[in-house]
């Protein structure tokens, strides 16, 4: 009795697999008028049913295959491709991923009542168990997409977040030749390798002889952000151009003396002005306070 329902359970998954593909276009039709598909293609009613049609054949493909629990399933590779870029869309529209799995749970009842309409005696145990096999397979079904979901999500945080460490650095150009990145908050290795980029490219960009790291908003300095500035330094020295790192404060000054840290072939100025008259004094431009007015110069 045992091997007679294990073996059960392939002929059901395959059943199933036959009806999705012999149902698909009725499937297809009733899904492009729901709200996950409706609201995504908004311009050509056609297009979410040919999306639906390819959504109905990877769930064909994964049921015939018996791994109606495994979001691994060959088959869900389509889903991934064509419901991922769905529900990436509807969470840029501000949906939050149970809104988009309620969503995709609604996609069931279509599917179900066509199910049903096939079973001659929908309350016999074959009906049952063909009624319990897609419902598994449209649990499975929520789960890959809450998962595409939540990796789209962390992609775009990703994103988000290096944009912001971008414009966070930005590189200003203060005269000819002179640069600066003017560092605001804390110094970690992500940041640094970008502050790193954006310097050299800069340099290479305004063909830069001096290059100005001001830290004067850098909170605090370890030996880990000291040494991310005389890596910093060296590759600027390699594209040809000076460093010059402004904006030490006298707690940072202490803190660099307490822990060691040799910064005696860094070129340092207290700030940003400072630095930039550095600069242009090496530049043979002499910089001199404007006369007062009614003064005329001598």
């Amino acid at each position: 009795m045992q091997v007679a329902e294990q073996d059960a359970a392939p002929d059901t998954a395959l059943e199933l697999g036959d009806f999705l593909q012999r149902r698909r276009e009725q499937i297809a039709q009733r899904w492009a008028d729901s709200a996950l598909f409706r609201t995504v293609f908004t311009v050509s009613r056609d297009e979410a049913v040919e999306a639906c049609k390819a959504v109905v054949d990877a769930l064909t493909e994964v049921a015939r295959s018996g791994r109606l629990e495994d979001v691994d399933a060959p088959g869900f590779g389509a889903v991934h491709e064509q419901l991922g870029r769905m529900t990436a869309s509807r969470a840029k529209s501000g949906f939050s991923p149970p809104q988009i799995a309620h969503e995709v749970a609604a996609l069931r009842e279509p599917v179900t009542a066509l199910l049903r309409a096939e079973s001659e005696d929908p309350a016999a145990e074959h009906a049952h168990a063909r009624l319990l096999a897609l419902t598994v397979l449209m649990g499975t079904l929520r789960l890959v997409v809450m998962r595409t979901t939540v990796s789209a999500g962390e992609e775009l945080i990703a994103r988000q977040r290096q944009q912001l460490m971008e414009v966070a650095t930005p590189v200003i150009r203060l005269w000819e030749g002179i640069v600066a990145v003017p560092l605001i908050g804390t110094l970690d290795s992500a940041r640094s390798q970008i502050v790193m980029e954006s310097l050299l490219q800069a340099i290479v960009e305004q063909r830069a002889q001096y290059a100005i790291l001001d830290i004067t908003g850098v909170p605090t300095v370890d030996s880990l952000v000291a040494q991310h500035l005389m890596k910093t330094v060296a590759a600027a020295r390699l594209m040809g151009a000076d460093c010059i790192v402004s904006g030490i404060r006298p707690a940072i000054a202490q803190t660099i003396v307490h822990l060691g840290i040799d910064l005696g072939t860094i070129i340092t100025r207290t700030g940003l002005a400072d630095a930039l008259a550095y600069a242009l004094n090496q530049q043979g431009i002499a910089v001199s306070p404007r006369p007062a007015a009614g003064v005329s110069p001598r």
